[in-house]
């Protein structure tokens, strides 16, 4: 049997449209929250165009912490350089 997070990816994996996927992003997180997610995906993008932490700092609203973890993220984890490319 699946854990919870296992049956959120598994069901995020099913959606094939943006609409789809906005509605259920509307009921499972606040404005703020995929406001958030949706400035992380933006600062790593431009990590990923070679962009320094301050040209990211001065385009998108996010704290330096936060663009820290994303930064490691694109760096070492799978998700962003994977996607994004």
């Amino acid at each position: 049997m699946m854990d919870h997070k296992e049956q959120l990816f598994a069901l995020l994996a099913k959606i094939d449209n943006v609409k789809d996927m906005e509605n259920l992003f509307a009921d499972l997180c606040t404005k703020k929250e995929v406001e958030n997610m949706a400035e992380r995906l933006h600062a790593a993008e431009l990590l990923l165009e070679g962009n320094t932490y301050t040209q990211v700092m001065s385009q998108v609203n996010i704290s330096s912490a936060t663009l820290s973890r994303v930064s490691q993220c694109v760096q070492y984890g799978s998700g962003y350089s994977k996607l994004l490319k």
